[in-house]
C-alpha cells in the first residue's frame, strides 16, 4: 500500500476488511478529526520526504525527531499529541507497528511537556458585556446584519461550539412562549448521535430567539440550514456557513468594537455563556444543562475564574 493511497481515503484500506466494514470504520472517529488527522499525516510525510526519511513505516527515531521539530516551531503539547496520534492512525491502518509507542519516543515527549508546558492558552470569553459591544456594530437593516446577529446571539445563549452552530437547521428548531427548543442530532460529547435538546430563553435583554426569527422571516429560509453563506450582492445561499466563518464574523465584530482581536475566537462565545452564568451565579448542574458539559470539572474551571474576586480571602483587609 502506498502512503498516496492512505492520504486520499478516509480511512486506509485494509485487505481483510468489506467495504461495509470500512465505512463503520470511517464513522469511528468524527470528520472534523479525520479532517486533521489526513493533513497532520500529510504534514509528516512531506516532512519526512524533505529529509529522505521513510514515513510508512517509520521508525521511532523519526517520529522523535518530528516531534522535537514542532516543539522548536511553538505548536503547544496538544497539538503534537494530535499529530503523533495521527501517524499512529494510519501506521495501525496500514498494519504496520506503531512507531509512537516506543520508550524513547515516551522520553522525548516528556521532556517537551516539562519545556514547554500544558497550560492550554484559552481566548477571552466573549460574555454578555462584549456581546453588547460587538452587537453595536452590526448592522440592522441588511440581511447579513441579521444573519450575524442571530448567529453571534443563537452561539452565545446555546453555548454552541462552532461546528454545532453552523449545523442547525429549520427542522431542529421548536418554537415556543419562553424561547426555542434546538435539537443537536451529534455533537462533541454524542458521536454516537443520540441527540441533545437544548433550550434557548429568549430573555429581556439580548432576545437572542427574537433576533433568529427575525432573519429567518428576513431571509426566506423555513428548511435546511438556518445560518448560510451569503452572495457578494448580498443573496442568501444554500450553502451553511463553515465553523471557521463562525471565527470570522466574531472576530470581525470585536474588532470593530475595538476589542483585542486575537483574543477572541468562535469558542468564545460558548465561553461567554458560561463565564457569564457563573458570575451571575447559576450553579454548575443550571450550566451544563445548557453547555452539555459532561465532567463538571470543565465547567468549574470558568466558575472559578469568573469568581476568582467574589469572596476572596484578602477581602477585609487588603
Amino acid at each position: 500500500m502506498s502512503a498516496l493511497s492512505i492520504v486520499s481515503s478516509p480511512l486506509p484500506a485494509v485487505s481483510e476488511l468489506t467495504a461495509e466494514a470500512l465505512d463503520y470504520g470511517r464513522a469511528a472517529l468524527s470528520e472534523n478529526t479525520m479532517r486533521a488527522y489526513r493533513a497532520d499525516w500529510r504534514e509528516f510525510q512531506d516532512w519526512c520526504a524533505a529529509r529522505g526519511r521513510q514515513s510508512l513505516p517509520a521508525s521511532p527515531a523519526t517520529v522523535a525527531n518530528f516531534a522535537s521539530m514542532l516543539a522548536d516551531g511553538g505548536k503547544r503539547v496538544p497539538t503534537i499529541a494530535r499529530k503523533l496520534a495521527a501517524v499512529r492512525f494510519f501506521h495501525r491502518g496500514a498494519d504496520q507497528d506503531n512507531p509512537t509507542d516506543n520508550a524513547g519516543v515516551a522520553a522525548i515527549l516528556k521532556g517537551i511537556r516539562r519545556t514547554v508546558g500544558v497550560a492550554p492558552h484559552q481566548k477571552a470569553p466573549a460574555t454578555a458585556d462584549v456581546i453588547h459591544q460587538m452587537l453595536a456594530h452590526v448592522p440592522k437593516d441588511t440581511l447579513q446584519g441579521k444573519r450575524d446577529r442571530a448567529l453571534l446571539l443563537l452561539g452565545f445563549a446555546g453555548a454552541f461550539r462552532r461546528s454545532e452552530l453552523v449545523a442547525i437547521k429549520v427542522e431542529d428548531l421548536a418554537f415556543n412562549e419562553q424561547g426555542v427548543d434546538v435539537f443537536l442530532a451529534r455533537s462533541k460529547t454524542d458521536q454516537e448521535g443520540k441527540g441533545q435538546s437544548v433550550a434557548i430563553l429568549n430573555g429581556k435583554a439580548l432576545l437572542p430567539v427574537q433576533r433568529l426569527q427575525e432573519w429567518l422571516d428576513a431571509s426566506g429560509i423555513t428548511e435546511g440550514p438556518i445560518f448560510r453563506q451569503m452572495s457578494r450582492g448580498g443573496h442568501v445561499q444554500a450553502d451553511a456557513l463553515t465553523p471557521q466563518s463562525v471565527a470570522l464574523i466574531v472576530k470581525k465584530y470585536a474588532a470593530a468594537a475595538g476589542l483585542d482581536v486575537a483574543k477572541l475566537s468562535g469558542h468564545s462565545l460558548r465561553a461567554g455563556f458560561i463565564t457569564s452564568a457563573a458570575d451571575n451565579r447559576a450553579s454548575i448542574s443550571r450550566i451544563m444543562e445548557v453547555s452539555r458539559h459532561r465532567d463538571p470539572r470543565s465547567v468549574e474551571t470558568y466558575v472559578r475564574r469568573a469568581d476568582r474576586y467574589n469572596d476572596h480571602a484578602g477581602d477585609g483587609f487588603l
